[in-house]
C-alpha cells in the first residue's frame, strides 16, 4: 500500500517551494521555466522508465517511475492540483471496464 503521508508531505514541498526563488532549489527552477519545461521533463522521466523497463532491470524501473511520480507531481502542484485529485478519479474509476471509462470520456469530447 502507498504510504499517502509521504505523498502529502513531498505535495506540501512541492508547493512551499512555487514562491521560491529558482536558484534556491531545482522545483522551484522548474517552477521558473514553466509549463513547457515542467512538461518536458514528465516526458523525458516517462521515456526513461519505458527503457528501463526493457532492460528489465526491476529497481531501476522502480527509480524511474519514483522520478517520473515526482516530476508529475511538480506539474500537478504548478496547476494548482494535487495527489488527492488523482485519488478522486482513480475512486471515480475503480470497477468501470476500462473500454467503458475511455468511451466515456470520447463522448464528452465529441
Amino acid at each position: 500500500m502507498i504510504d499517502l503521508e509521504v505523498i502529502h508531505r513531498i505535495h506540501k514541498t512541492l508547493t512551499d517551494r512555487k514562491g521560491a526563488a529558482p536558484e534556491s532549489s531545482y522545483v522551484a527552477s522548474l517552477y521558473a521555466k514553466g509549463t513547457d519545461s515542467i512538461c518536458k521533463k514528465v516526458a523525458e522521466e516517462a521515456a526513461e522508465v519505458i527503457m528501463a523497463a526493457k532492460d528489465g532491470d526491476s529497481l531501476h524501473v522502480v527509480r524511474e517511475v519514483t522520478d517520473l511520480w515526482f516530476h508529475s507531481m511538480i506539474l500537478l502542484a504548478h496547476l494548482g492540483l494535487d495527489v488527492n485529485d488523482i485519488a478522486a478519479e482513480f475512486r471515480r474509476r475503480e470497477g468501470i471496464s476500462g473500454i467503458d471509462e475511455k468511451n466515456s470520456r470520447d463522448q464528452e469530447a465529441a
